[in-house]
C-alpha cells in the first residue's frame, strides 16, 4: 500500500495573513482499489459555486484552482475515477465531502450521527456548511454507530475495508464529526479532520477555536505528546 496526501482545497486567511492552509485528502492506493478520506471539492463545485463556497471567498482567500480537485490529482497519477472503490468521511462539510458526485461508483463510509445531521434540519451555524446536492446522484452509504470498540483508548468503530481503519467520534464542529485512523505502510495515521486547527496551531483565541473546531482540542493535543509515533494530521495543515 501507499499513501499520498493530496491539496484539494487551498483556503488562506485575511488575517492573520500568514496563515496558509490547504485542505487534506488522504489517497490510498491499495490492492483492492483506491480510497480517499475525504473528498475537498468536486469538479460541479468550480463550475456552480455553492452559496458556502461563495461566503468561504469573501471571508478567506481561495484561489479555486481546479487542478487541486481530487479528481484531477487521480487522473494525473495515471487512475480513473472508476479506481476509487471508498471514500472514508470526517464529516459532511462541502469543503470535505463535495468530490464525491467526481465518484459515482465510490462507497461512502461515514458516521450515522454525521450522515442524519446532513439530511436533516439545519440546526447550527455550521449545520449551512451542506451541501445536499453533493449526494443528489444517490452514491452508495455505508453508516457506522458505536458497539464498544476503541481505538487507542477512543471510542471508535472498525470501518468495514482493508486497510484497518476506524472512525473515531469527535462531535463538535459538526454532530457526527470523527476522525480516522489507519494503519499506513509506515505506521498508523491519526487524521483529527476539523477536531483542531492547522497542525495544532493557536492563531486564535481559544475560545474562538473551541467555538468552531469542538472541544477536543487539548485531549487531542496531550495525545499527540504521549504517541509521538502517531502521525497526527489535520483537515486543514499548513503550507508555505
Amino acid at each position: 500500500m501507499k499513501t499520498r496526501i493530496l491539496n484539494c482545497f487551498t483556503c488562506n486567511a485575511r488575517f492573520p495573513a500568514h496563515l496558509k492552509t490547504s485542505g487534506t485528502v488522504f489517497l490510498l492506493e491499495t490492492e483492492e482499489g483506491l480510497i480517499l478520506v475525504d473528498t475537498g471539492i468536486g469538479e460541479l463545485d468550480y463550475q456552480q459555486k455553492p452559496f458556502i463556497l461563495r461566503l468561504f471567498q469573501l471571508v478567506t482567500k481561495v484561489p479555486l484552482d481546479p487542478e487541486e480537485a481530487a479528481i484531477f490529482q487521480i487522473s494525473e497519477l495515471g487512475y480513473s475515477r472508476k479506481d476509487v472503490r471508498h471514500i472514508v468521511l470526517t464529516h459532511m462539510h462541502f469543503d470535505h465531502c463535495g468530490g464525491i458526485p467526481d465518484f459515482p461508483d465510490a462507497v461512502i463510509h461515514v458516521y450515522r450521527k454525521e450522515f442524519e445531521a446532513f439530511k436533516g434540519r439545519r440546526k447550527s451555524l455550521m449545520d449551512w456548511a451542506y451541501v445536499r446536492r453533493h449526494i443528489a446522484h444517490q452514491p452508495h452509504f455505508e453508516t457506522y454507530e458505536l458497539e464498544g470498540g476503541q481505538w487507542m483508548g477512543f471510542d471508535a468503530v472498525r470501518i468495514r475495508v482493508e486497510p484497518e481503519m476506524y472512525l473515531v467520534p469527535l462531535p463538535g464542529h459538526t454532530a457526527g464529526h470523527c476522525g480516522v485512523a489507519f494503519r499506513s505502510e509506515t505506521g498508523w495515521v491519526f487524521h483529527v479532520g476539523d477536531a483542531a486547527s492547522a497542525e495544532f496551531t493557536h492563531d486564535f483565541p481559544g475560545w474562538i477555536e473551541r467555538l468552531v473546531l469542538g472541544p477536543h482540542i487539548e485531549y487531542l493535543e496531550n495525545f499527540r505528546v504521549l504517541h509521538p509515533d502517531i502521525r497526527m494530521t489535520s483537515g486543514h495543515m499548513l503550507v508555505d
